[in-house]
């Protein structure tokens, strides 16, 4: 479990503790993948920031109780995603798969990058912009991505 932020990484650790996984979630605080571990992963499950700086004007008042660190991600919502797939490769095992949150952003991501064969997952009680790549998919796209590893 990565997250940039000790607030959150200490409930983190209380789940941890409730469901007595200790063996299994390692809680990491990095900024994405700069502090994790250089080994790779047969699946990375991902909710980054992803609000639009319009959504973030707009935002229903039972949301801004939450940090902007948390939901702010540039003017089109993807300022942390394109670093996500631009390192998640080197984090990933041949056969891995990366899946990701975008919610509204999802439109943005598509006209941006319509050669891109996002697979968008479909959920029984609704819900939208989650989307699944392979490594491989991943690689194949890389040069979009190239200029955000850092």
């Amino acid at each position: 479990a990565v997250d940039i932020s000790s607030e959150v990484l200490a409930v983190t650790e209380r789940n941890i503790q409730a469901h007595g996984v200790e063996h299994q979630v390692i809680p990491i605080r990095s900024d994405l993948f700069r502090d994790v571990p250089a080994i790779q992963y047969d699946l990375i499950v991902t909710n980054p920031p992803y609000v639009d700086a319009e959504d973030m004007s707009d935002l229903p008042q039972e949301f801004r109780f939450e940090p902007e660190l948390g939901l702010a991600a540039g003017s089109d919502g993807l300022k942390l995603v394109r670093r996500i797939l631009a390192c998640a490769p080197d984090y990933l095992t041949d056969d891995g798969v990366l899946i990701c949150e975008v919610g509204n952003s999802m439109v943005h991501l598509m006209e941006q990058y319509p050669d891109i064969p996002f697979t968008w997952l479909e959920f029984e009680n609704g819900g939208d912009g989650v989307f699944m790549l392979t490594k491989q998919q991943l690689v194949d796209c890389k040069e979009h991505f190239s200029l955000y590893r850092s």
